[in-house]
């Protein structure tokens, strides 16, 4: 169900988020995406200002189920390091379709991952479920999305 008739978001729906965060050097993630229900996702990290020498890297990575089993990077679904010297206040995309993953072995979950090194650094995400199999967009929002004014 699509077309310029609908509201924007009742066409992309907001599925995932890493919550605005100094991050200390280390790995925050999303939680588990059920690729099932939209066509096609995008994720977007968003930087602020990174610490000194501060580097982010940022991928995503699929599962058998909501509880992360037999977890395991998505080829080629990650992003150029940002380092301090360029990328303070920056953005990034990952775009994935259903068929990026490993679906015939079951693999039909994913998530972001984003790991900070050397300094803490500002980061969040946002990923997006665009062409839902079924109903509007709003139908599958991440339970935080309290609303679509």
């Amino acid at each position: 169900m699509s077309g310029p008739a609908l509201r924007p978001s009742q066409r992309v729906g907001i599925v995932g988020f890493i919550s605005p965060v100094s991050q200390a050097a280390g790995t925050v993630t999303s939680g588990w995406i059920d690729a099932t229900t939209f066509h096609n996702f995008m994720a977007i990290l968003k930087s602020g200002v990174l610490g000194a020498a501060a580097t982010v890297d940022a991928k995503l990575q699929q599962a058998t189920d909501n509880a992360g089993t037999g977890a395991k990077d998505v080829a080629s679904k990650a992003i150029t390091q940002l380092v301090k010297a360029i990328n303070d206040n920056n953005q990034v995309t990952i775009d994935l379709k259903q068929e990026d993953l490993d679906f015939n072995n079951g693999f039909k979950w994913f998530r972001l991952s984003v790991t900070v090194g050397a300094a803490a650094s500002l980061v969040d995400a946002t990923i997006l479920g665009f062409d839902p199999r079924y109903g509007f967009a709003t139908d599958n929002d991440a339970a935080t999305v309290v609303q679509n004014a």
